[in-house]
This record gives structure tokens, sequence and C-alpha cells, in this order.
């Protein structure tokens, strides 16, 4: 009997360790559902099942919502993955509740517990290790392992001090550098431009030394029981195109623990976090899972040797950690490009094909890879210009792409469906209006207030470009703080109004636990309803533009650039592509004969069937539940066109634009007998992009 007890015992304690991870999980998921309309995860099957990982995710462009991370690792595994959390924001009281029930370890970072320093500071102009102080108080300020940091006008610049002279004299270890690039020059340049201004030098923080031990500790013992833990190494959050430049924190920790323990086999597996307008709410993510890094051996034994060697073995894993996340991330050097990047995959894509959001983010990539080797050419720079003045038509007309295609003459069916359009509209907004105006005060104070932050954020950091990582996360923060408060004071208004109209005592009674039932409910109806009724709104605009006289010709004209276009990149695509993939011909990105992955989940009250008979795993019953009025009436819906094309049913349309509702493709107006679709020989539907093994020609 022992046995028995012993391990009943065990599954216990277990318990007890898992509930609350599992709790803080599903309130985090709920969280993720409402503010994202789409959360897809690749390469689930590269997650190992069992022994010791490192999760390295990256870029970091959503702060708090980044945790998604740990959502679809536990979806598709099981496995509980601790987060590294900075002791900073686990001291926030909802990001810290959730993260301490998440099983993170903090991790204290030295720069957040900067301090003012006295006097100024400038560099020897002769000893770049060198730090002058004028009315500085280094003997009290200072110590070895501390480190010094200029301004953010100097990139933030930091240096380690190694000695500390005098009051005014202090030796640093190497010269001052910021995240990217060393700034001694910089430095020496601003000094004499504050000195020639009658300054005594530039302003300056200390920070202080942290011991790491602890946390290490809390790694290697996780690792040591065989499980897994997560970290962004790129340190803080950021909303850049490219990635920042890693941290050696996650090397560390995989090298140390496997130097501590020969026989612990440690595997680091790369996550792309690819977000289409992160800080939007009802916008859509990709997480990407790569093939997991297994750890040289030869590694090991040269951390362990310490010195050169451990640095050398450090920087190493470090480099092919970042190789593999260059794998899984969409990384632009700019946003234009970005933008650029995304307007020729649109056209790369045959009208009516959908492809699922990792498809999108696959396809991205590829564009972006090819754009850096062959940016230089000139028919690449001819073909840049022409679809940036594509772009700005489609932005003066208040078009999207996909709906270009689609445009046709103005007919009296244009009409019906505008008005049709109208009335729906109508009806979705009267339906949404209650929810709206009741959580308004929510919307209105998470807007203002975030929008705050992130200047904050902004004017703190070297980094950030708008401050827009932050914006998402203090969305969800003010809402999760509002709402409980706010649901308290209607409760306690429409109490009190039972009250004043003398309303039976148990009525009185249950006023409030009705009104505090009825209220997510409204909230949940408005959010759906207005998002169908937004996907109406923007479906609006090309049939006004058809039915405005003389208006007719800019679409026109408009179809003939995008067909050009297309064209012209698909025969810039051939001729490209194989130079940098093998069995280019073979393996073409778009097949005629490849459908996309079906969607898995069945039909029910909330879910909408294809016109195939296959679940759209995008269409829920509420986004746009009159969608078989349009078929029926006119004959332009979805579903139909999506029956007529077996193979392009079961995908939702995946878009790098969120603005892009399921009822943009719903407004075009019926073909003739001469306009029906050509089969593309080449261009079909989307391949198994999983097949296509990248292979580069050079560096």
């Amino acid at each position: 009997m022992m046995p028995s007890h012993e391990l009943s015992e065990s599954s216990r304690q277990a318990l007890a360790t898992n509930l609350p991870y599992d709790l803080a999980l599903l309130f985090f998921r709920g969280i993720i559902n409402i503010f994202f309309r789409e959360v897809r995860p690749r390469g689930a099957f590269n997650i190992p099942r069992d022994g010791p990982v490192i999760f390295v995710g990256a870029p970091h462009s959503n702060q708090f919502l980044d945790l998604l991370l740990a959502l679809q690792v536990y979806r598709e595994t099981g496995r509980r993955p601790s987060f590294l959390v900075a002791a900073k924001s686990m001291q926030r009281r909802i990001v810290g509740f959730l993260a301490r029930n998440l099983s993170s370890i903090p991790v204290a970072r030295a720069a957040d517990y900067a301090r003012p320093g006295t006097g100024k500071v400038y560099l020897s102009p002769d000893d770049p290790c060198l730090v002058i102080g004028e009315g500085t108080k280094f003997l009290e300020e200072f110590k070895p392992r501390m480190q010094v940091m200029l301004s953010k006008a100097l990139n933030s610049s930091t240096a380690e001090v190694t000695q500390v002279i005098s009051d005014t004299r202090l030796r640093i270890k190497g010269e001052f550098h910021s995240e990217t690039d060393k700034t001694t020059k910089l430095v020496l340049e601003r000094a004499e431009e504050a000195r020639a201004q009658g300054k005594d030098g530039l302003d300056f923080k200390t920070i202080p030394h942290v011991d790491q031990h602890e946390m290490f500790r809390h790694v290697y013992q996780q690792l040591e029981d065989g499980g897994c833990i997560a970290i962004f190494p790129e340190g803080g959050s950021h909303d850049r195109t490219d990635l920042l430049p890693f941290k050696a924190g996650f090397s560390m920790m995989a090298l140390g623990a496997m130097a501590n323990n020969p026989n612990l086999k440690v595997k680091i597996v790369p996550v792309g976090l690819s977000y289409f307008h992160a800080h939007r709410f009802r916008s859509r993510a990709v997480v990407e899972f790569g093939p997991p890094l297994d750890i040289a051996s030869e590694l090991v034994e040269k951390f362990k040797a310490g010195g050169s060697d451990r640095r050398d073995a450090v920087s190493k894993l470090l480099n092919e950690a970042y190789d593999a996340l260059k794998a899984v991330t969409v990384r632009a050097p700019d946003y234009d490009t970005l933008m650029l990047i995304q307007a020729a995959r649109r056209l790369y894509q045959p009208p009516g094909q959908h492809l699922t959001l990792g498809q999108v983010v696959e396809l991205n990539k590829r564009f972006l890879l090819a754009y850096s080797y062959f940016k230089d050419e000139p028919r690449i720079q001819a073909l840049r210009a022409k679809v940036l003045k594509y772009n700005r038509l489609l932005r003066d007309l208040g078009l999207r792409d996909h709906q270009v295609p689609r445009a046709q003459k103005a007919s009296w069916k244009t009409s019906g469906l505008l008005l049709y359009r109208i009335a729906l509209l109508l009806v979705w907004t009267v339906f949404s209006l209650p929810g709206v105006v009741l959580h308004s005060p929510i919307f209105i104070t998470a807007s203002i207030v975030s929008k705050l932050k992130a200047k904050e954020a902004l004017a703190a950091s070297v980094v950030k470009v708008a401050g827009r990582d932050v914006l998402a996360t203090w969305k969800v923060l003010i809402s999760l703080g509002m709402t409980p408060a706010l649901y308290a004071f209607y409760a306690s208004v429409a109490t009190v109004f039972a009250i004043k109209i003398n309303a039976p005592l148990d009525r009185i009674l249950w006023t409030p636990f009705l009104v505090l039932t009825a209220l997510p409910c409204i909230g949940y109806a408005a959010l759906k309803f207005g998002e169908a009724g937004m996907d109406v709104l923007k479906s609006l605009g090309p049939l006004v533009i058809a039915l405005v006289p003389g208006k007719h010709h800019y679409l026109e004209r408009l179809k003939r650039i995008r067909q050009e276009l297309a064209k012209e990149l698909g025969e810039a695509i051939d001729e490209f592509g194989p130079q940098i993939w093998e069995d280019f011909d073979k393996h073409r990105l778009i097949v005629p004969s490849a459908s996309v992955p079906p969607s898995s989940g069945t039909p029910g009250l909330w879910r909408r069937k294809s016109g195939a008979g296959a679940v759209d795993a995008q269409g829920n019953l509420l986004s746009h539940p009159m969608t078989w009025l349009d078929e029926r009436l006119f004959g332009w819906s979805h579903s139909a066109e999506a029956s007529r094309e077996v193979s392009q049913a079961n995908s939702p349309r995946g878009s790098d634009d969120e603005d892009n509702g399921d009822y943009d493709s719903l407004w075009k107006a019926k073909k003739t007998d001469g306009e029906t679709s050509k089969s593309h020989s080449r261009r079909g539907s989307y391949a198994d992009l999983q097949k296509l093994r990248l292979t580069s020609v050079g560096n």
C-alpha cells in the first residue's frame, strides 16, 4: 500500500503546483482570445515533448502579450514553460500576479536601478578608458563592477568600472558602447560641445552591479528537473522591424546547466512571433517554432575551461541561436521596406487565392530574403518604384489591394448591394451600440493612458521607434483594472434604481447579480457585432467609387496597373528565385495542385460552414451571419466562390493587414462569361512551404 500512498501524495503535490499555473494560463487565454482576432501556431511538431528545453523568442514586440508563447506550448504539448521576467515588471500588480502564477523567474536588470550621478563627466582625450569628473563623488557613488551610463542623446552608452582612482578619476573596462556599437568618438565630440557651451561635461547615471547567482540557480534547477524555460534574449521590448542584438544570458544558462550535469541534454527551440499590427485591438498573430538546436559537447568543454574559451563558446551558441531565429522571424531593415515587401507579396498572390496566416508569414520572409540579395539590381529598383506608386494610388482612393481585381462596371446590382450593405451596417450598429456605450469609459481611458505610456517608454528608450510595443499591454492592463470597477458601478446604479421604483425585495436582491451576469454577455456581443460591422463598413468604399460618375476609370486604371505589376513581379521571381533557392522550379512557392491545409474543428452554432462543406477556421457566425443572404440575393458571397473552387474552401483569408475583414471579398459585381477566372498553370494555390529548404548562395 505504501507505493500507492506515495503516488497519490505525489499526484496531489503536482496538482497543487500546476493548478495556479493552469488557472493563470486559462485567464491569460481569455485575454488573448479577446484582444486577438486570430493566433496561429506553426511548426509545433518541433517542440520537444520531454527533456530540458529553453524557448528563445523574438522579436519581443508586444511586451506583456508575448506570453502567448506559453499558451501555444501548453496547448500543443501540455508543457508549462517558466518565463524569465524582469524583476521590475513582476512588481506590477496584474503582470506580477500573472507572472508569479506562471512560475516565472525574476531577473534583476541593472539598468532598472540606474540613479543620476553627481556632477559632470568627460573622457580623457589621451586615454578613452579614463573618465574625468567635475564636481563628482566617484569614491562615494562607484565601486568596481558598477557601470557608468550616459544620456539617451549618447545612445545610453555604458561602460563597466574597473578602478575608482579618486572622486574625479575612474577607469573603465573597455570603451563606452551602446546596444549596437562603440561610442567613444561620439562621447568625445559631445563632451567638447558641452565644454564649448560653458558646461563642465556630460550628465551620467550610476548602475549597480547585480548578482544573478540566485536567478541562475533557479534556471539550473528547472532544467535539471527536465523542465522548460522561455526567454526573450533581446532584453526589453521594442517596436523595430529587425531584431536587436541578443543578450548572452540564455547561452550561459544552457552551457552552464550542461557543464554542471554531463548527462543533461538541453535543447534550444527558436520561436518567432509575427504580429499583424500588434498594438491594435482584434489584430492577428503567428507563433512559429523552429527545429530544436542540439548543443555540441565541444562547446560545453570550452565553457568549462573558462577564460577566452568560455567566452568563445557562449558567443558561438549565441550566434547559432540568432541564425535559427532569423529563419522563423520576419525581419526588415526599416518600416518602409516591410510595407514594400507586404505589397509585393499581395501582388504575387493570385486573385481569389486564400493563404493561412502562417503561409503569409512564410512568403513575407522569402520576399525579404530575396529583396536583401537583389535590392540594388536596376530591375528590382524600378519595380520597387512602381509598387510604391501603386500603393499611393490605392491610398488616395481608399481601397485595398485585394479589392482591385474584383472591380467591375457599376450596375443596378451594385446599387442594390450598396443599399443592402448599408442596411446591414445599421443592423450591426444597433446590436453593438449598447455594449459600446456601456464600455466606452474603458475604451477611452485605455486609449488615452496607453498613448501616454507609449510616450514615456519612448522617451526612456533608445531602441523604440514609436513605443507601440507597450500600447497593447497598457490597453489590456487598463481594461483589466477598470472592468470590475465599472461593472460594480453599473450594478450599484441598477440596484439603487430598483429601490427608487419600489421594486419587490427579491428583485432588488437579484438586480446586481443579473447586471453582473448580463454585462459580459453584452460586451462580447458588442465585440462580435462591432467586428462584423467594421467588416461591412470597409467593403463600402469600392461600391461608392464604382457608383460615382467618372470614377470608374480610376478602378480600370488600377486593374491594369495591378495586372502589369503582377506579371512583372512574377517574371522577376522566375529570374532571381533560382539564384537563391535550389530546385526552385521543382518547389514553386505557388503550385496549382496544392491546397491549403484544412482547418480543424466542427461546424456549430458559432462556426460557419463553407460552401465546400468544410469549417472555415476564421469564420464565426457572429462575424457576418448574413453571408447566406448575399449569396441568395446577389450570388457574390465568399462561400459561393469557395464552392466553385474546392481547393480554396478550407482556408481562412490571411492577411498582413487585419483591417481586411472577410466581408471585403464580397463587394465585387458578378463576372461576365468572358471574365471567368483563368487557371494558373504555375500559380494556383499555395504549396507546402515546409518542404522547401532555403539554401543561401553566399553571404
